[in-house]
């Protein structure tokens, strides 16, 4: 063999050596990418660029903001003339329509059931217009701990969104409703006539995308 030929073995060798090296780089960069990938995807790698673009939307509080009184003399509406949208505002699988069973059992009118948007802490939201004060006092007799919400709508439906504290239905029989009996103001709300009707977009609770 020549020095010409030993030259270009020694040549091949060094670059099969070099593209060795090269592949070898390339494989542990795309591995650790996946691994990386894979550890953001599931939560075990928390980085602070993304937190922001793939936050979920704040969950609305329990707190009780003002909201009106009924409307002096209002007796309680049938509940075949309430017409309601139940919203599942937690992670519990199948809360609004078992809770729509309950209420259409009860004679309310379910126009549908979906997933809320956004979660919600408390026990529940009744949501409303100013024309459908009395269907949703109506409304929040059977729950405990529902919070009113006052919104724009024009109409007399009534939104209610379950929250996480929410657990059932008050036993029909505890019901305190008089159908020829003006329904009671509770503390803290604020006189009809006071009320001043919101400009905003309704607060309805849109349904989750898919």
């Amino acid at each position: 063999m020549t020095e010409q030929d030993r030259g270009r073995q020694l040549r091949r060798r060094h670059m099969h050596e070099r593209q060795a090296v090269i592949f070898g780089v390339l494989l542990a960069a795309l591995a650790l990418a996946g691994l990386g990938a894979a550890a953001v995807f599931t939560g075990s790698l928390h980085l602070p660029v993304f937190a922001r673009e793939f936050a979920s939307e704040p969950s609305p509080t329990s707190t009780q903001d003002p909201y009106p009184c009924p409307p002096a003399g209002a007796l309680p509406v049938a509940a075949a003339q309430v017409t309601v949208k139940v919203y599942n505002a937690t992670t519990r699988v199948g809360l609004a329509g078992a809770t729509a069973e309950g209420l259409a059992a009860r004679g309310f009118v379910i126009a549908l059931t979906e997933n809320a948007l956004a979660t919600y802490d408390g026990t529940a939201r009744i949501i409303f217009g100013t024309t459908g004060v009395a269907q949703a006092y109506t409304l929040a007799a059977h729950l405990d701990g529902a919070v009113l919400v006052l919104d724009a709508r024009a109409d007399a439906s009534v939104d209610l969104a379950l929250g996480a504290e929410f657990a059932e239905l008050k036993p029909a029989d505890t019901v305190l409703l008089d159908p020829a009996v003006p329904l009671v103001a509770p503390e803290g709300c604020i006189p009809f006539d006071q009320v001043v009707a919101p400009v905003a977009p309704a607060v309805t609770e849109t349904p989750a995308a898919g």
